[in-house]
């Protein structure tokens, strides 16, 4: 039985762990990218920091979901028999 909750820690470490990791790489290619853009046609610069702003928003939104189903594990573990 507690094998089984060491198990769940981990499994509930490596999902936000590797969200976090995606997310912040994902993040600084598209700020990266954006730069890049702007730079080249400075009068799009509008347009594409709106973009950008809504797919950080996504990106973050997608990793707030791992971090949900994380606690979910976590607390209220459906692999667990009481």
């Amino acid at each position: 039985m507690e094998n089984i909750l060491g198990l769940v820690a981990l499994g509930c470490g490596l999902i936000v762990g590797l969200g976090a990791v995606g997310a912040s790489i994902g993040i600084g290619l598209m700020g990266g990218k954006f730069l890049e853009a702007s730079a080249r046609q400075p009068e799009l610069m509008n347009d594409l920091q709106a973009k950008m702003f809504i797919l950080a928003g996504l990106i973050d939104a997608a990793f707030l979901i791992g971090v949900a189903i994380a606690l979910l594990f976590a607390f209220a573990n459906p692999f667990v028999l009481h």
